[in-house]
């Protein structure tokens, strides 16, 4: 017998989100040796500015090699650490966090929890927060990924808070509203709202009246409010970012301890394979378990010890910051164009590592069965993996996130060369059915208009 988390199906990695990494793990596309395979923009990574930590790398070639003023460190760091993390470690992520923020908030080690990445931290947040049945609500269109990373071993409910492209997918009083009396209608006990500032899968950075409103929602439904700020460093366009941490301190709820903020270095400096993460919380309580729980997934010592190091290079990290938003702003421009030049739009995005593509006009009928049909044939015959808006919950057909930052500037020509090329083939297919059905309807005449011929005929 094998327990109810092996043999069910509450995992979420069934939704079409993860069905393209499979289909595209089958055929992966490579420019030399696989130049018909599948091009990857479902996965939200940041590849372009590799060469500036490579670099840095190269210039301090005695932190790879575990050494401090020449001298080994290796054992110290070979030993076992607490789950407390190094001090240099911690510090330097409070300044790198503080510099993208602009020094309008300060971090204090001490409420600081390491863990290994931020799935790690969502789920030992809602471990902290909520008991098994309980709810948090999300703004949708919301990360597929939360469907696991939140509810599979914590129990915990996910409402979505209806967000609509009409008005570019703001969050509302109403729609808070809205989302709280369906949760209690459904006999829920909401314990929170959680958002992803900036939002993925919209590439936007909430604003700081969203923020307000959501401070604001919480504080009188006396509920927890969790910011994941993931994306805080890859903001490149205005508005700039604003963390719930600034807006909290302007509403002088800055100690409130119902207010924690998730953070990674997986998408700002692109290193998901480093498992670098963190919650940050004002409430002793959760600091003190989510610690203890922090033990399930430590930081490696050498990771902690590398980094520490580049993040205490000032000089290395603010000039790294500006050049990576340079970089992203010129790629979103890129697939903004390129997709422009096919007849696509997008929602107007200012961060993130990918935009939210409308192909409303794509579909056969205003429906998911629709726009699971449209997905299927842009993943297995044009080769590009991208994600259809029903598995971010997107309550409107037709919405995809395709992700720009994890490629060279080659496969993103590849990728919009194939792009233009199933629309303009897809345009022609609808002008041969209207060609056919305007000779069909012309036909259909012809012979009605015969047929009454000959019935006048007879019946003179």
């Amino acid at each position: 017998m094998l327990s109810s988390k092996v043999i069910g199906d509450s995992h979420g990695q069934d939704s079409s989100y993860f069905l393209g990494w499979q289909e595209y793990e089958k055929n992966p596309f490579h420019e030399t040796f696989n130049p018909s395979g599948i091009v990857q923009m479902g996965l939200a990574e940041n590849q372009l500015s590799f060469d500036l930590i490579e670099s840095w790398l190269e210039e301090h070639p005695e932190v790879l090699g575990l050494k401090k003023n020449e001298e080994s460190v290796f054992r110290n760091l070979a030993l076992f650490q607490d789950y407390h993390g190094l001090p240099a470690f911690k510090d330097g992520m409070a300044k790198f966090m503080g510099k993208i923020r602009g020094n309008k908030v300060k971090f204090d080690t001490n409420k600081m929890v390491l863990t290994a990445g931020s799935t790690s931290a969502n789920e030992t947040l809602m471990f902290c927060l909520a008991n098994p049945g309980d709810a948090f609500l999300i703004p949708a269109p919301y990360y597929p990924g939360f469907d696991r990373d939140l509810k599979w071993r914590t129990g915990v409910e996910i409402v979505p808070i209806h967000c609509v492209s009409s008005n570019g997918y703001k969050i509302t009083e109403d729609a808070l509203e809205d989302a709280y009396e369906r949760a209690h209608k459904l006999n829920l006990n909401v314990k929170g709202v959680l958002i992803t500032n900036p939002s993925n899968p919209l590439g936007t950075s909430t604003t700081r009246e969203e923020l307000d409103l959501l401070l604001t929602f919480t504080s009188t439904k006396k509920i927890h409010m969790v910011s994941d700020e993931i994306y805080s460093g890859t903001v490149f366009d205005a508005p700039e970012f604003t963390s719930v941490l600034e807006v909290a301190k302007d509403k002088n709820m800055d100690l409130d301890e119902k207010i924690h903020v998730v953070y990674s270095l997986s998408k700002d400096l692109g290193l998901p394979g480093f498992r670098v993460g963190l919650i940050y919380s004002d409430n002793e309580k959760v600091v003190s378990a989510a610690t203890k729980m922090s033990s399930f997934g430590l930081i490696s010592s050498q990771t902690q010890h590398l980094l520490a190091n580049l993040l205490s290079d000032e000089r290395f990290t603010t000039n790294y910051l500006e050049e990576n938003k340079k970089r992203l702003r010129e790629r979103r421009d890129r697939l903004v164009s390129g997709l422009k030049e096919a007849g696509i739009g997008c929602l107007k995005s200012n961060a993130g590592l990918f935009c939210w593509v409308d192909l409303r006009h794509l579909l056969k009928s205003n429906t998911f069965e629709a726009e699971h049909s449209l997905w299927t044939k842009i993943v297995c015959e044009v080769g590009l993996n991208i994600s259809p808006g029903s598995s971010c919950h997107c309550d409107e057909p037709g919405w995809f996130r395709v992700c720009f930052a994890n490629m060279s500037d080659q496969t993103m020509e590849v990728a919009m060369d194939r792009v233009k090329g199933f629309v303009e083939d897809n345009n022609r297919g609808s002008q041969k059915r209207t060609m056919w059905n305007t000779r069909r309807r012309s036909l259909i005449n012809k012979w009605v208009s015969k047929l009454s011929a000959v019935t006048c005929e007879s019946e003179r």
